[in-house]
């Protein structure tokens, strides 16, 4: 399945998209993606839908995060070979992991604000699975049961912020805007293997990012199980998993977003985002 939600900031009513690509009203079946929607036996209820029954959705309505209620995202560094060699830095023996705010959430196609001060903004296109059944300390082998699905993450970055300002990555990561989610939350069952899937990031048109998740230096299964060691994985989390090579700051020289550009990327079968980049302005 698909699943996403459409509607305004704050009221997005949840939504299947249909083997046609028809928008299907999920409202009067459950009230979010989210919680225990997202469990086996939420999942399993969406499933044997008659879809014909539900109303079909205005398809020109504004697509949020495909995911409601996050609890939290994990964000996992240098986690594609690739990537590490164009940074000049080493493969880590274990999962580098930082936390960004739920206040960086913002939809697949709204817009990222280059935040006041930045001066390189860069972009990532991540593989993001989407916790189903919680869990803690959770074994290898019974990882994959915990994940509802797969869903496209740009886990945008201020790298002067990021490496320059001392402390950890924490504040050159969570910036407003800077976790567009979406458009879909495709099930577990729909994927048949998340460490095969191509991904790509443009900019302006420009192909910058191409990689596949066979790269990854830490695959799905094993993330799960470790992050589960140090904090509990709580339905509707989010693992952010890394990105392949190719991001501003590992050109020659090295390219930064300015305000005014489009951002567009995918990955195989979990669909499109597209960000145009903003200035930040103070509330």
């Amino acid at each position: 399945m698909k699943l996403l939600r459409v509607g305004d900031p704050g009221a997005e009513r949840p939504a299947l998209l249909d083997k046609d690509g028809h928008l299907r009203d999920l409202s009067s079946v459950v009230g979010d993606i989210a919680q225990e929607v997202l469990l086996p036996e939420g999942l399993a209820r969406l499933a044997r839908l008659d879809l014909a029954k539900l109303p079909i959705m205005d398809a020109s309505l504004r697509v949020g995060t495909c995911v409601g209620q996050i609890g939290k995202i994990i964000g996992v560094g240098l986690n594609y070979s690739d990537h590490a060699a164009e940074a000049n830095l080493k493969v880590p023996s274990e999962p580098i992991l930082f936390l960004k705010p739920t206040s960086s959430i913002s939809g697949p196609y709204d817009p990222v604000e280059i935040p006041l001060g930045a001066e390189k903004t860069d972009w990532e296109v991540e593989l993001g699975v989407v916790i189903g059944k919680p869990g803690k300390y959770i074994p290898l082998e019974q990882a994959m049961q915990h994940v509802a699905g797969y869903c496209v993450v740009n886990d945008v970055s201020e790298r002067a912020f990021q490496t320059e300002r001392c402390g950890q990555w924490d504040k050159g990561k969570g910036c407003d805007t800077f976790a567009p989610i979406g458009p879909w939350l495709v099930t577990r069952d729909e994927v048949a293997d998340p460490q095969c899937l191509d991904l790509w990031l443009e900019v302006d048109g420009h192909r910058f990012q191409t990689g596949n998740t066979r790269h990854m230096v830490f695959g799905v299964e094993h993330l799960v199980s470790y992050i589960s060691q140090f904090m509990s994985l709580r339905t509707g989390d989010v693992i952010a998993t890394g990105t392949p090579p190719g991001v501003g700051m590992g050109q020659k020289p090295p390219v930064y977003l300015k305000t005014g550009q489009t951002m567009r990327l995918g990955i195989t079968g979990l669909g499109i985002q597209s960000q145009l980049t903003i200035a930040a302005t103070p509330l």
